[in-house]
């Protein structure tokens, strides 16, 4: 299992469980992928872990501030 590093994940990367925005992309040793929310990624990753050669996890991204938020003046 790995992890990269920068983000490749889009917003145009849909779940296949619910068609929200993808964090989470599981490539499977039978050659298939599968695309998972935040949520979906949670509940189906620990069944997923022995049939994936790759889970990349960008779950992450949903705590960061974006480069463009700015700091609120007093």
């Amino acid at each position: 299992m790995t992890t990269a590093l920068a983000p490749t994940l889009t917003a145009a990367d849909r779940c296949d469980r619910c068609g929200a925005q993808a964090y989470v992309l599981v490539r499977l040793t039978s050659g298939g992928e599968l695309l998972f929310c935040a949520h979906h990624g949670r509940e189906h990753l620990p069944k997923l872990q022995d049939l994936a050669i790759e889970i990349q996890d960008e779950t992450e991204r949903l705590h960061e501030t974006p480069a463009s938020a700015s700091v609120e003046e007093r």
